[in-house]
């Protein structure tokens, strides 16, 4: 029997009910050509990826073990499953132009796999993903509740978000400590405008550090001109801003004119 690596973080799904839900989202969710599944395991969503018959459906796999048992279950990946982190995998080597991703990633990563795939939001229009339920809920809070921070705020500003499912613990083997959930990501038809995208990021990392405080306090080290400085906006805390806003600070620092 092939044991999990807790290094790794893998709790293999085993309930295909649940799997077949994911891939119907996922299928529902518009048609792409290539398809890539992260952290496919021993093959729980790959079973239904492969009966749908993508035209380019590839996987990205860590662990080297599962890699022939997924070959040997799917002989059509053969060749086609990447032994490489997705977190340093060049997505240049994918030859789609837009790439559909999938995947119950794992746990100890899942929020570094989301700033990878903003890091490439122009080749990823959807995402369909299995993460810790408290990550999810992070993922697409609105503004004014504990749960809405940074990934919240950078997330939506691209992509429209929707929780889609609760998945308990007794799906996975071995049993997680955690509940679950999947989220649906689609990239927004038009993307708002960001005069400074990488300004933007920083600046809402920065307004999150401190998110007690009110975002007059926790900017001051960015030097704001006295108009921005002595706006309204800036006595709300971080977590009180909507995305809009936060695009419209980003922008407004960026020029360095009045906030409207």
């Amino acid at each position: 029997m092939l044991h999990s690596k807790k290094s790794l973080g893998q709790h293999f799904l085993k309930d295909e009910i649940v799997a077949k839900k994911i891939v119907s989202f996922f299928r529902e969710s518009g048609t792409y050509n290539t398809v890539l599944e992260i952290g496919p395991g021993k093959g729980a969503l790959t079973k239904f990826l492969v009966a749908e018959n993508f035209p380019d459906f590839l996987a990205i796999e860590l662990d080297s073990r599962l890699i022939p048992i997924l070959e040997k279950q799917f002989p059509t990946l053969a060749n086609r499953i990447f032994n490489q982190d997705f977190l340093s995998f060049d997505l240049d080597k994918i030859r789609g132009d837009q790439i559909g991703i999938i995947g119950n990633f794992p746990y100890n990563i899942s929020t570094q796999i989301i700033f990878r795939i903003l890091d490439n939001m122009n080749r990823v229009p959807l995402m369909v993903g299995m993460f810790q339920r408290e990550v999810a809920k992070r993922i697409v809070s609105p503004e004014g509740n504990k749960e809405y921070g940074i990934l919240s705020v950078l997330v939506q500003t691209f992509y429209d978000v929707e929780y889609l499912l609760d998945v308990n613990r007794e799906c996975f083997s071995p049993l997680p400590k955690v509940q679950s959930g999947v989220i649906r990501m689609q990239r927004r038809e038009q993307l708002p405008y960001l005069s400074d995208v990488t300004q933007f990021f920083r600046l809402v990392k920065c307004g999150f550090g401190q998110r007690r405080k009110t975002l007059r306090n926790s900017l001051k080290e960015w030097g704001l001109s006295p108009e921005i400085a002595t706006d309204e906006l800036l006595h709300k805390r971080a977590e009180q801003l909507p995305v809009n806003e936060w695009i419209s600070l980003s922008n407004r620092i960026a020029a360095k004119t009045p906030l409207m």
